[in-house]
């Protein structure tokens, strides 16, 4: 009985031994599909965001609550809606609508519904933010009218009641404009360089501006905390952008996290104890973009 068995166990062996002989080399597994989801911003009461997924190769806007749980689109047209902005009052949101080479903010409901136009159809404008009251929007003109190359770019003010537009910024490529949460003053990013741009601060009317990052590296994307005295930004003054944080006057300035890719765009929650960003990395053949969190340093 025993010589049965180890005969039966013997040959189990060699079928295992001979089948592993003749398969060839296993294969390498690669990611084949791809997400991009990115730039989120805060409804008033800090419970839900609105952010831009790509779907069928169109940058389309969705609502979630901050779980990331049953996301809701709202927009559907054959268009990219870029940079929203949810205002103050959580009446509107401001986004830029980009179809057949025209770049135009507009407005929405923040149920996707009432899509109106802000600002003229024949000037190129991006990156809208809001004043504390809700009543003004402010902006910026392209500045990659003619990539890689930088143009002009200016800051700009529109009250959404009356269409009156005030320029607060001119002269060289400034972008990224926001107030600070008690309207007194302005933060932009201004390019010194091809490969230097700088985050300043102005007063809300665009006087004064002054350098607060002062890095040879590319500094941008500023964000106001809650409170006002802390700005965040994006940098590659470590190698890959990052985000970091500094104090309203550009003092102490610390790296939030260590993010692998390139993390933009930083966000604040309501309450001021977390930072969401968009990170982007390449992943076997494709790029993905996601939204990411972390706890603010202290």
């Amino acid at each position: 009985m025993k010589r049965k068995l180890l005969f039966l166990v013997s040959a189990l062996i060699a079928v295992g031994t001979l089948a592993l002989a003749q398969s060839g080399p296993l294969g390498i597994a690669y990611q084949f599909t791809h997400t991009q989801n990115m730039d989120p911003t805060f409804s008033p009461d800090g419970k839900e965001m609105i952010y831009i997924s790509v779907v069928a190769g169109k940058e389309q806007l969705f609502r979630v609550g901050l779980d990331g749980k049953n996301p809701l689109q709202l927009t559907r047209d054959d268009a990219d809606h870029e940079d929203p902005a949810w205002s103050p009052d959580g009446k509107h949101v401001a986004f830029v609508l980009i179809h057949e080479k025209v770049e135009q903010i507009h407005l929405m409901d923040p149920d996707g519904g009432n899509v109106t136009p802000l600002t003229p159809k024949e000037s190129k404008t991006i990156h809208p933010s809001w004043s504390p009251d809700s009543r003004r929007v402010i902006f910026c003109t392209d500045d990659d009218l003619a990539p890689p190359k930088k143009n002009d770019s200016d800051i700009l003010a529109m009250d959404i009641a009356t269409h009156e537009t005030t320029k607060l910024i001119s002269g060289g490529v400034n972008t990224f404009p926001v107030w600070s949460p008690d309207g007194t003053k302005l933060a932009f990013r201004r390019m010194l360089g091809e490969r230097n741009s700088e985050v300043f601060l102005a007063n809300e009317n665009g006087s004064d501006p002054k350098n607060l990052t002062n890095d040879p590296a590319f500094d941008g994307w500023p964000a106001w905390s809650p409170d006002g005295k802390q700005i965040a930004f994006a940098s590659n003054r470590r190698g890959n952008h990052e985000i970091f944080v500094m104090n309203a006057d550009g003092s102490g300035v610390r790296k939030a996290a260590n993010s692998e890719g390139r993390a933009t765009s930083p966000k604040w929650s309501k309450d001021g104890k977390k930072l969401y960003f968009t990170n982007c990395k390449k992943v076997d053949l494709g790029i993905d973009c996601e939204i990411y969190a972390i706890d603010v340093p202290r």
